[in-house]
């Protein structure tokens, strides 16, 4: 007489109660004949019923600063091994890991059978440790624990600590732009996530705290409400640490970071120690204009990708202003590594990107800027990926005059042996000082200016003129979408809207014969003149604006430095 080893039998069905198995069993003998049959036909009944060998959920891969949805598929067969495949890096495969010390501590049943992951595309590499919580839920759901029913409806995403618990993932807000644009109905992710996720409009974001929560959503136990946001929560976040109040004196330097702020100049400081370059540079962001949603997006998608933001955050608001330190890698300012991220000049896209200490960088580090400060964007190529990053950064140097830091200072005397200043100031090459449109000499601050206990211009007054100048060339490119401000006009747009009468034509003549003017510097003087007139509210570029603007190229000089 056969015997049936019910407690083996549930075992192989993913089953945790043996006695309702037997019950089950029992049932189905009743009124039948031929036990070892009974068995055979029982066994493929309760498969059958349960449909639960291969589980699909849907998680998302980072590509540059967007998404692509990757397929988990997870099957259960007969064995003992866990084969993971799809082109993962090494914090995926010990997933495997974490999400067995995790399911056995949340008093999940981790089955113990051959369990195959694959994650398609497969020839797409999958990093990072955020596809812990997708391969979790497909485990359970094919051994029967989590309801399929709702799985592909959301893009899960999350890493899971041991005692299953939820830390936060990077780039949030472009996997929940590409459940939008895939039409899923949401996305579950980390509770700390979750803000940055719900800018998304049309789509629930269910932000969890572990994998309990997760599993209870998808069993229909526990209704996670979805988390919004509102435009005045997002409003609130415009913040500015530093303020122009704060600057005694130097009303020359103030006026040239206005006119670089109302047109999106690139800028350069030279001057003494403790002239106050480094203070003025910080105070750039509060007096540039607001961003745009658009702008906003496409700053916080730079930064989640990175991983730099904070919990609780939901869009940056706040223009970035990045300083990285003379020692950083070519690499680490325009980004790169084996499978490319976002460098310093990504990270500072629609913001300020201060080089303080210029010549002090490498010079290979500073030439790889170059293409671009043109074309406002850079290109990240490997053998196997072409990235595109943005890059629309204003730059802001800083610099001492000569190693000593003291040459052409009104008090303290150079003391530079001959040619050391031209030697110092040929760090920094002729292309890129050519990119620049603005050079400023700083000098030190007179002690009576220091002592005045009145405040001076604040950087909301000096903002709302630069928000009148941009709104005035916002008007002027209306049929330009990929220009916003006069520093990225190109060659025929110079043409159109920097034309000049005879008298500033013959000053421009002279000043480029006298100084000896690349063709780049004449379209850099006249994009400053163009700049300069909207702030004065006036439809032609005038002689006064033109000679501003040629005053501001000091070290296209010949006689500078030497």
């Amino acid at each position: 007489m056969l015997t049936v080893d019910y407690k083996r039998l549930s075992s192989a069905f993913f089953l945790t109660d043996v006695a309702l198995l037997q019950r089950k069993y029992q049932m189905f003998l009743f009124g039948t004949h031929g036990r070892l049959k009974n068995l055979i036909i029982f066994k493929k009944k309760i498969l059958k019923s349960h449909n639960i060998m291969l589980v699909k959920t849907i998680g998302c891969a980072l590509f540059g600063i967007d998404a692509i949805s990757v397929t988990i598929e997870v099957n259960i067969d007969k064995g003992i091994q866990f084969f993971l495949v799809g082109l993962p890096d090494s914090a995926v495969k010990e997933s495997h890991q974490r999400i067995e010390a995790a399911l056995t501590n949340l008093g999940f049943s981790y089955p113990r059978k051959k369990i195959t992951i694959n994650m398609a595309p497969a020839d797409i590499r999958k990093e990072g440790s955020a596809y812990d919580l997708p391969i979790a839920i497909g485990i359970l759901a094919a051994s029967g624990q989590v309801e399929t029913e709702h799985l592909e409806q959301y893009i899960i995403m999350g890493e899971l600590s041991l005692d299953g618990t939820l830390n936060p993932i990077k780039g949030a807000l472009p996997i929940a732009i590409k459940a939008q644009q895939e039409g899923f109905k949401g996305v579950i992710i980390p509770k700390e996530n979750a803000k940055e996720a719900a800018v998304v409009n049309d789509i629930d974001v269910i932000g969890v705290e572990n994998l309990t929560e997760v599993v209870d959503f998808l069993n229909g136990n526990n209704n996670i409400q979805p988390v919004k946001i509102s435009p005045e929560d997002v409003d609130k976040q415009e913040f500015y640490e530093f303020d122009f109040c704060d600057v005694k004196g130097q009303e020359n330097i103030k006026r040239a970071l206005e006119i670089a702020a109302a047109g999106g100049h690139n800028v350069i400081l030279i001057g003494p120690p403790g002239s106050g370059k480094t203070m003025l540079a910080k105070r750039m962001p509060s007096i540039l204009p607001p961003l745009t949603m658009a702008e906003a997006l496409e700053t916080t998608k730079i930064h989640s990708v990175a991983g730099l933001m904070g919990s609780n955050t939901s869009l940056l608001m706040t223009r970035p202003f990045r300083s990285p330190h003379h020692t950083i890698s070519d690499a680490g300012l325009v980004g790169g590594g084996t499978y490319p991220q976002p460098g310093e000049i990504s990270l500072a896209h629609n913001g300020v990107l201060f080089l303080d200490e210029l010549p002090e960088f490498k010079r290979q580090v500073l030439e790889v800027m170059r293409q671009p400060m043109e074309d406002r964007i850079v290109t990240i190529s490997r053998a196997k990926i072409s990235l595109d990053f943005p890059a629309n950064f204003m730059l802001i140097a800083a610099m001492n005059p000569c190693p000593c830091g003291y040459y052409n200072h009104p008090e303290k005397p150079c003391t530079c042996p001959p040619g050391a200043v031209q030697k110092y100031l040929n760090k920094i090459s002729g292309p890129l000082m050519d990119r620049i449109d603005l050079h400023v000499e700083v000098t030190p601050v007179p002690y009576k200016d220091l002592t005045e206990k009145r405040t001076g211009e604040s950087s909301a007054e000096v903002r709302k003129r630069v928000i009148a100048a941009r709104k005035i060339q916002e008007q002027r490119y209306a049929d330009f979408p990929t220009i916003h401000a006069n520093a990225q006009m190109n060659s025929q747009l110079i043409q159109k809207y920097c034309d000049l009468d005879d008298t500033c034509r013959n000053m421009l003549k002279n000043a480029m014969n006298k100084m000896g003017l690349s063709a780049r510097a004449h379209d850099r003087i006249l994009k400053v003149s163009r700049t300069i007139a909207d702030l004065d509210g006036s439809e032609n570029i005038q002689p006064g604006h033109l000679a501003e603007a040629i005053n501001y190229r000091s070290l296209d000089r010949d006689s500078w430095g030497r």
